[in-house]
């Protein structure tokens, strides 16, 4: 099972649907990356730019379990997504219908959204 929470990881990572965390306000004058951040200053962090960017990871756009994603809400998400996500391919195998591709690209609006596309779930036997 490993493995399948690593997945989860990943599909956290790559499928991110909130572009912007929640404000933040500074505590105290400080500085950061150059800049001048008086105390009080709202700040917001592009949780994408962290996400997706090639600055954090060598390969942004690559599906790949093997490279691990925190954050302070994680174990709860893992454990609701690992339940739910364990239970699905337990019953389902999944599968876009014949003669149509899947595709990663997603829509940027307040949350990223996937494009649209039919998935086969075929019970298992």
């Amino acid at each position: 099972m490993p493995y399948t929470n690593a997945v989860i990881h990943e599909v956290l990572r790559m499928g991110n649907i909130v572009p912007l965390n929640v404000p933040r306000e500074v505590a105290v004058d400080t500085t950061l990356a150059g800049y001048h951040l008086p105390k009080g200053t709202m700040v917001m962090t592009n949780l994408t730019a962290l996400h997706r960017g090639p600055a954090e990871w060598a390969t942004p756009d690559t599906f790949n379990p093997e490279r691990k994603r925190m954050c302070l809400g994680e174990q709860l998400a893992r454990t609701e997504l690992f339940i739910f996500f364990t239970s699905l391919l337990q019953k389902f195998t999944f599968r876009p219908p014949e003669n149509e591709k899947l595709s990663l690209k997603f829509r940027m609006s307040m949350t990223l959204s996937p494009v649209s596309h039919h998935l086969c779930a075929v019970p298992r036997a």
